[in-house]
């Protein structure tokens, strides 16, 4: 895919391991969360045993919230630096790892912007995520006006990715103003592609609803597909990101496009041992009678799926923005007990 299309792809992990085969096969980025860090940790903990330890006598007044930021800034440190040779080539373009903003902030605008800008100062190819909240639509703006590369994330919809892309360019365009330099910036916006077909499915089975079953695996493919073409269209300046991986489809049918793909690591090592054509899916519509039973049978589809779906004020009460952030939320709390666990000794 990578050799012949444009369309890019990132190691959803911060593992180096995974990072390596990935590179190895033509990704361009990396990115984590709250859950991602925590899995790395548990799978690989060996690796960062000795450094928690330290950072443990290192700052002897420390939380546990304080050694986790520690450690997930230098994680992410670690795999900006095996991405830099591809950010410098590109002039900013490629080789950005994405670290996420504490989850807990998503209601506090101005917390999100100063974590950003924090992170920014890490290294020159890090990329900020947030979640696409109310309070987040506003962070974007800024920390776009701020220098800040940012990666939108907690987002499922098509009015969400236009409000993002729309809070980039209002920041694009005020720095622009003052004659800031933006020609290194790259901005993205997630699309949690395989979070759509599973809240739908949620829906499905709490409502008792009957559908073609095929049509809860082409949701988010739809929801991605319709983002893109209003992106092209207004010529917005943010890359969507697809995200969340549940089958081939959300991988082969977004090829062709000028998109990335953030890839987790069994299903990179699946799709490169898949038979699938490469070739150009992403201008190939879904077919219409799967819309037609979503949109008959889904109210929250249709908020997905058109692009006056939702308001920003009602990005915060979506069904799967709550869910994300309750499992994000869950994610940070399992990884703050693992670094308890080095703190609180119990003999």
């Amino acid at each position: 895919m990578t050799q012949k299309t444009i369309t890019e792809y990132w190691n959803d992990s911060c593992s180096l391991k995974e990072l390596t085969y990935a590179l190895e096969k033509g990704a361009v980025g990396a990115t984590t969360n709250p859950v991602i860090v925590k899995s790395v940790l548990e799978s690989e903990l060996d690796n960062y045993e000795e450094r928690i330890r330290e950072l443990v006598e290192e700052m002897p007044h420390a939380t546990e919230d304080d050694i986790a930021w520690k450690l997930n800034e230098e994680m992410a440190i670690t795999g900006a630096k095996m991405l830099r040779p591809l950010f410098d080539e590109s002039k900013g373009q490629k080789g950005r790892i994405s670290i996420q903003t504490n989850t807990k902030f998503w209601r506090d605008p101005q917390r999100l912007l100063e974590q950003t800008l924090h992170f920014q100062t890490l290294c020159p190819n890090i990329q900020v995520k947030m979640p696409t909240t109310k309070a987040g639509i506003w962070a974007y703006e800024e920390a776009t006006y701020h220098g800040v590369s940012i990666n939108a994330t907690v987002s499922f919809t098509v009015p969400q990715a236009i409000a993002v892309a729309e809070a980039v360019e209002r920041g694009l365009k005020r720095r622009e103003a003052e004659g800031k330099d933006t020609s290194e910036m790259r901005p993205v916006c997630t699309i949690m592609v395989g979070r759509v077909d599973d809240w739908l499915r949620q829906v499905a089975d709490k409502k008792l609803i009957a559908i073609d079953p095929e049509c809860y695996d082409w949701a988010g493919v739809a929801v991605m597909k319709n983002a893109y073409k209003i992106f092209k269209e207004k010529g917005y300046r943010t890359q969507l990101l697809a995200a969340a991986y549940r089958n081939h489809y959300h991988w082969s049918q977004f090829m062709g496009g000028d998109v990335s793909l953030t890839i987790p690591h069994k299903y990179q090592v699946r799709f490169n041992n898949s038979n699938v054509e490469i070739k150009n899916y992403m201008d190939e519509p879904v077919k219409a009678e799967y819309l037609e039973q979503l949109k008959a049978n889904f109210p929250d589809f249709i908020k997905a799926y058109e692009p006056d779906g939702m308001t920003v004020e009602e990005f915060d009460t979506y069904g799967p923005v709550n869910a994300t952030l309750m499992q994000f939320s869950k994610g940070y709390d399992d990884l703050i007990n693992i670094i308890r666990k080095f703190m609180i000794i119990i003999k």
